[in-house]
């Protein structure tokens, strides 16, 4: 039987596929399935979980950061991208690997670095922002350069991972836990311009309260946001949550004396305090007031209980 001229090309396409094909090297590390990309394809680059050190800011580049993440197998370039501050035990791949199940529930882009001690030891560096050369006693001769304040590299670190996931996304949302919370409140406050969408601020040990009349690091006075438009701060979404069991007065690494005593004796009582202080001040400038405070029960000083509620509350 004769075949008709047009379905040799056919015939010749399966002989291809079927014999040809399977003699590729064995070796060959073949790509993972992805979706078949279309005109309005929102694919990214970027998948899965890893590692990377970034180090290419410039001011900082001899303090590298580690930098732990997860992209859902689901990301599209139009995935929120998460930032996760860790407490003290500068933990970032655990906090990371603690969430993964939850970013892939809300399919957003995780990003957890690491402070490591070696590069930025201490409260000073990590907690205050290295905002001064000594946070407990700020002066204009001891205040570092913005360039070089630990909260300069999160702009940066957004534009590399925007660029790595091919991100069209152009705000980042930022949460912080402990240590962490500290870090993020303090960012929002001597950053107010950074590209943050929202903030958790979730059982910090305690705060630098808005208040002008009272000295760094527990108010604003001698400080460079002393003369900021707190209206400008009220306006951001902040929510300050903690548990309501995160209420012993001698836990380990809570920052006790005179002055941030006055903020309460623990951390549930000085989150309160800080939301007040906050709000009453708002009133009296007639600003608007977008901060909110959650009280979560029956959670302590933890990790996973906080970080999930703080994630269901901006996903």
């Amino acid at each position: 039987m004769m075949l008709h001229v047009r379905f040799i090309p056919i015939l010749f396409g399966l002989i291809f596929i079927t014999y040809i094909l399977p003699s590729c090297d064995k070796n060959e590390i073949l790509s993972p399935d992805i979706p078949e990309e279309t005109e309005d394809s929102t694919a990214i680059e970027m998948l899965g979980t890893g590692s990377f050190v970034f180090d290419s800011y410039a001011p900082l580049s001899n303090k590298p950061v580690e930098v732990f993440y997860h992209v859902p197998l689901t990301a599209t370039a139009y995935s929120p991208i998460l930032f996760v501050l860790h407490g003290g035990g500068r933990d970032g791949m655990q906090n990371r690997d603690q969430l993964i199940n939850k970013a892939d529930q809300h399919n957003c882009v995780l990003v957890c670095p690491t402070f490591s001690s070696d590069y930025y030891p201490g409260g000073d560096s990590y907690n205050l922002g290295n905002v001064f050369v000594d946070g407990d006693n700020p002066s204009s001769s001891s205040l570092n350069p913005q360039s070089e304040w630990t909260f300069a590299v999160f702009e940066p670190l957004f534009d590399k991972i925007r660029a790595s996931c091919i991100s069209n996304v152009s705000v980042y949302d930022v949460m912080g836990f402990s240590a962490g919370a500290q870090v993020a409140h303090r960012f929002m406050i001597f950053s107010p311009n950074a590209r943050i969408n929202r903030i958790v601020a979730a059982a910090s040990g305690w705060y630098t309260v808005l208040n002008n009349e009272i000295t760094f690091p527990y108010g604003l006075e001698e400080s460079p946001a002393e003369q900021l438009d707190l209206s400008l701060l009220f306006s951001k979404k902040l929510y300050v949550i903690v548990g309501s069991n995160d209420n012993d007065e001698n836990a380990p690494g809570l920052r006790r004396n005179d002055i941030v005593d006055l903020q309460g004796l623990n951390r549930l009582d000085r989150a309160q305090h800080f939301y007040d202080e906050a709000q009453n001040s708002a009133t009296s400038l007639s600003s608007a007031f977008n901060w909110e405070h959650h009280i979560l029960p029956n959670v302590g000083h933890e990790f996973m209980g906080n970080s999930y509620f703080g994630m269901d509350l901006l996903y």
